[in-house]
């Protein structure tokens, strides 16, 4: 997350400050030789792969931010956050794939540079790369596993994330559900919200927020990422050298970077993404088969659905976009903790209106509720608000058909089981699209957007 905030303020600017600005900025970013000595690599596609890590590197923050944002202790060095950025042949469109941090990997055989031992192929979760090898096993392994030629490299920590959302002057996000972090300190009631720099990193480091763990941290990046380059290409700090002065500035301490990319690349992709927007990006996870695969030595891993995993990464070297033909103008997906598929829920109709219940029931099975099809008459007609009545222990599944029934109520029912049941009232206006993880626990791979994840 740190990296991509990183390139697309460095992208994005570069289109219109100049060669000056920019060579200024390539001559203050530190060097790192990532591709050293690398044989047998992928065959190049077309466009330009970009691989992005962000680590937990803190030693500019100082101990008053650590305390309040809850960033004590000494860093692992590993990458908290890896993604993949595609960017198309025509430099039109960008496609980011996350690649979750516990993901089941085999290093390839390689040299410990510090001591000079050599490491046979062997396991590994993937953020475990980088601490035992750098950026140069971070690069092996994942052309290992997705057979993706990586053109360039970048690597970001806390300190230029959390300038570089200040410097912005904040970012926008939007959460259906309440978000409480004991962790991170995340505390963000339900609503629209600007995250400056420190909450900003306590939102995209937050795993326990819900059960979805890594996988609904990384959605919520992707939420941010999208929201950031609304912020930058809105807020005027690309046309204004002063601000995006300020911008480099305030992450050039932090950011490290492969030796060809310089001032020449970055121009070239300022100069082709003039014009890029939200609506140019989108973002997906790579798919995963098994969440909880147990490896001896390692723990519990997340291992990848080899063949869907396949389709995604042969997109990328086709340069092929990943998003599906596009939604209905003004339509948008938010994202639950429970899948809808895996919701039942018995519809009723509360009011005098004929259909009503038949029209809720439809509205929600479409939008993958595993309704009962067979709405039901409630026992009084004069219902105002839309209620939602749910066992407590199914609570989670009750918040999530709450996000699908905009200003519906949460009305708990000891003993009434799994199943939900929704009483429509007279203020139902429709439906709203949500997703989640599929019906059988998987992670979904779902496709979105830049202007559909953002707020």
């Amino acid at each position: 997350m740190r990296a991509v905030t990183t390139l697309s303020v460095v992208v994005l600017a570069s289109a219109g400050i100049g060669h000056a600005v920019v060579s200024s900025l390539d001559a203050g970013i530190a060097r790192v030789d990532a591709f050293r000595d690398m044989k047998n690599r992928p065959r190049a596609g077309h466009g330009m792969n970009i691989l992005l890590v962000g680590t937990d590197g803190r030693d500019k923050i100082g101990e008053r931010e650590r305390r309040k944002y809850r960033l004590g202790g000494a860093p692992c060095h590993c990458t908290d956050t890896i993604m993949i950025v595609h960017i198309s042949g025509d430099r039109g469109r960008a496609s980011v794939v996350s690649l979750p941090r516990d993901s089941y990997a085999e290093a390839p055989a390689h040299v410990d540079e510090a001591t000079g031992q050599r490491h046979g192929p062997h396991p590994l979760k993937l953020n475990a790369a980088y601490a035992e090898g750098g950026p140069q096993l971070t690069v092996r392994t994942v052309e290992s596993m997705t057979h993706v030629k990586i053109d360039h490299y970048l690597e970001v920590d806390f300190t230029s994330f959390m300038k570089t959302v200040d410097v912005l002057g904040g970012v926008q996000v939007c959460t259906p559900l309440p978000l409480k972090d004991g962790y991170t300190g995340l505390d963000l009631p339900a609503g629209t919200h600007t995250l400056a720099g420190g909450q900003a990193l306590q939102y995209v480091r937050a795993r326990h927020v819900d059960g979805a763990s890594d996988l609904g941290r990384m959605r919520r990046q992707q939420r941010f990422l999208a929201s950031l380059v609304e912020r930058a290409t809105s807020s005027g700090v690309l046309l204004n050298p002063m601000r995006f002065r300020d911008v480099t500035r305030a992450v050039l301490g932090s950011v490290r970077a492969d030796e060809g990319f310089g001032t020449d690349e970055l121009l070239e992709l300022g100069r082709a993404m003039r014009n890029f927007s939200p609506s140019s990006s989108e973002f997906t996870t790579v798919p995963i088969g098994q969440l909880s695969y147990p490896v001896k030595g390692i723990g519990s891993t997340l291992k990848w659905d080899g063949p869907k995993a396949e389709q995604l990464f042969q997109a990328l070297r086709d340069d092929k976009p990943l998003a599906p033909a596009r939604r209905p103008r003004g339509e948008t997906v938010v994202p639950v903790e429970v899948a809808p598929q895996q919701i039942r829920v018995q519809v009723m109709n509360g009011t005098g209106t004929v259909g009503l219940g038949r029209r809720v029931d439809t509205a929600l099975s479409a939008t993958g509720f595993a309704t009962t099809h067979l709405p039901l008459d409630a026992p009084g007609h004069n219902v105002g608000r839309t209620v939602i009545l749910y066992d407590p222990r199914w609570d989670r599944s009750a918040k999530s058909l709450a996000t699908a029934l905009p200003g519906s109520e949460l009305r708990p029912a000891n003993g009434q089981g799994p199943m939900l049941k929704v009483i429509a009232g007279s203020d139902f206006k429709g439906v709203r699209k949500v997703r989640g993880e599929s019906a059988n626990g998987q992670a979904e791979a779902t496709v979105v957007r830049g202007d559909e994840a953002r707020c």
